[in-house]
């Protein structure tokens, strides 16, 4: 079976070249990750993206909460070479996949600071050419002369020392070893001119490389997508399970409180539902990552793919958007207030609420998928709304009993048909005859 190029997105910059990354295997490869790109590439729907290259200081960097979206998602996520070594090593336990001798390093602590993979280089016009070195291909070239013999151990130490003292945007070998010589006997720098043009690696490009070899690997092998489990605590607050499908990768993260039911008199299909340990419902965002993917995601159209912040901008005017926003903000605070009582809704009622949600849309299973994307959701999106919806349920079924002397369901029901109107005509419909009082 032939794969699309877009089941491996490849984040991709000074690095690799492109042509070398599409020639090793069949992938889309864009520019080095800004905050997010991630979130913005899950619309090509990949099998696994590949983050090698990102940008920092004059644009934000790549967010872990995108990465871990993508896991969510069932996008298996490989790291290695630079930012892509970064990040996995600070999400391995999450199921994020790491690749090379500088995810190692970072992961074992052997280096500890970001700026160990910063260099600086050319435009995309220009095919990001590195125009500095980064201080890992330094460490490791002192690291391979050492073990040639080129470089005694203070030698060795001394070059990684003068490459720390160069600023990144000015770090080049020729920077580097006007650095170092006053610290070399003759000898030594003889030795290193002699080895330097044939025993000098890339430890960037090989750690890429390696890194596309394995995304490019797991995508053929077919194997199932890896997921990221979660549960939401008593407290609201989310623990998450890494998911450990990749390679061994996945190391277990902090499991958690479970969420759970204290509903005296919750039906004990509801309450076994929450101590069985079964799926429970999708892991929920932070306030600062919902907004942000809110504007940063795209929506498809028929003319094509716009801006989901666009889409916000029309709805925000229509004559409808404070009923619509009101609406929302009632589900929501219903929801996280459940939440906040350590209440949680079972997998089975959550599938339960997507069911009668698309029993509404009358929508062909056949053009769920499509329908989704035109609506800016995806599978996971969709289930994160559901549980609410579940939970909102689930607080209304049991008003009575969630606050000291709580609201009956037909106080509710007369309460809003007095607030709308509709009471004086219910009243006009009951026969007089019937006499007044208690029943």
């Amino acid at each position: 079976m032939k794969r699309r190029a877009d089941s491996l997105v490849v984040f991709l910059g000074p690095s690799l070249p492109e042509a070398e990354a599409k020639r090793l295997a069949p992938c889309t490869v864009l520019p080095p990750a800004r905050q997010g790109d991630v979130w913005r590439a899950l619309s090509l729907r990949p099998r696994a993206i590949a983050l090698v290259d990102g940008v920092f200081e004059a644009q934000p960097s790549v967010w872990h909460h995108e990465l871990l979206a993508a896991l969510e998602a069932g996008v298996a996520v490989f790291g290695g070479g630079s930012m892509g070594a970064l990040r996995a090593a600070e999400l391995a336990p999450h199921g994020m996949v790491g690749v090379g001798r500088i995810f190692e390093w970072y992961r074992d602590g052997v280096v500890v600071d970001d700026s160990e993979v910063a260099l600086l280089h050319a435009d995309e016009e220009h095919g990001w050419r590195p125009l500095t070195v980064p201080l890992v291909n330094v460490r490791y070239a002192a690291e391979r002369a050492a073990h040639a013999r080129v470089l005694g151990r203070a030698a060795a130490q001394a070059l990684v020392d003068a490459g720390q003292a160069v600023f990144y945007q000015e770090r080049t070998w020729a920077r580097v070893l006007e650095a170092v010589t006053p610290h070399w006997p003759a000898s030594t720098r003889a030795a290193w001119d002699g080895w330097f043009v044939r025993g000098a690696e890339d430890l960037k490009r090989q750690d890429a490389l390696a890194c596309l070899r394995a995304a490019a690997e797991w995508v053929a092998s077919g194997a199932p997508a890896p997921h990221l489990s979660s549960r939401v605590s008593s407290h609201g607050v989310t623990a998450t399970d890494g998911a450990g499908a990749l390679g061994g990768h996945g190391a277990s993260g902090a499991s958690g409180a479970r969420g759970r039911r204290r509903l005296d008199g919750v039906s004990p299909t509801q309450a076994g539902a929450v101590s069985s340990g079964e799926q429970g419902p999708a892991r929920v965002p932070s306030s600062l990552v919902r907004r942000r993917r809110l504007v940063d995601d795209v929506t498809a159209t028929q003319a094509g793919p716009v801006s989901s912040g666009r889409v916000l901008d029309v709805l925000r005017e229509s004559p409808d958007a404070a009923a619509l926003a009101e609406a929302g903000l009632r589900r929501a605070l219903l929801a996280g207030w459940a939440r906040t009582q350590g209440l949680s809704v079972s997998a089975a009622e959550v599938d339960e609420a997507e069911a009668a949600w698309w029993r509404g849309q009358r929508v062909p299973a056949s053009r769920r998928e499509a329908w989704l994307a035109r609506l800016g959701l995806d599978a996971q999106g969709l289930r994160r709304l559901c549980e609410e919806r579940a939970l909102e349920r689930l607080a209304l079924e049991n008003a009575s009993r969630l606050l000291p002397d709580g609201p009956s369901w037909d106080e509710a029901l007369a309460a809003e048909a007095r607030l709308g109107g509709r009471w004086a005509d219910a009243a006009e419909a009951v026969d007089p005859t019937e006499g007044v009082g208690s029943s």
